[in-house]
């Protein structure tokens, strides 16, 4: 079952007058909601030309706190995601902890690709897990998108996909 399959109209998490609208001007291609996964794709105006590089953010709910808080396992994902949708890392993968503001305190990760980087954060207060992979090179969001929530054990995820023009 492909991604777009089941799509229905959302803005700030409820339907909103403005949807309709994005999608006449093509501002907003489609919005996915499958199994607790929310995923909207933003598209420059003319989205029949090939976009120079993808982003996708990835919010992902009730991650399990070993593996968040764990800097080994986050190195970890992001080899395995590095070899899974073909990027070549460039450097080592950066993993710190930091945070005085409890709300905040967390990992943070960022790995340089060949072709642009891989980001994320790890909110300790919350068990949550906030990465962003952005790539000239073309790649299955979607495959990223489940194995990131599998790897880190969520139980929702929200993904925004953002095509560079």
């Amino acid at each position: 079952m492909g991604i777009f399959e089941n799509l229905r109209c959302l803005a700030h998490n409820s339907f909103s007058a403005f949807t309709p609208m994005l999608f006449a001007q093509g501002h907003l291609k489609a919005t996915y909601d499958k199994e607790s996964v929310i995923m909207k794709e933003q598209l420059a105006p003319k989205a029949e030309n090939a976009p120079w590089g993808i982003l996708t953010s990835l919010d992902i709910y009730d991650c399990n706190p070993r593996i968040i808080r764990d800097a080994d396992e986050i190195r970890r994902y992001v080899f395995e995601l590095c070899d899974l949708i073909g990027m070549r890392r460039f450097g080592p993968c950066q993993v710190v902890h930091f945070g005085e503001d409890e709300r905040v305190a967390g990992y943070s990760m960022i790995q340089l690709i060949e072709t642009s980087l891989i980001s994320g954060h790890f909110a300790n207060l919350t068990n949550a897990a906030y990465i962003d992979i952005f790539s000239c090179k073309p790649y299955s969001p979607e495959e990223a998108a489940e194995f990131t929530k599998n790897f880190f054990q969520g139980k929702s995820m929200t993904i925004h996909i953002t095509r560079r023009m």
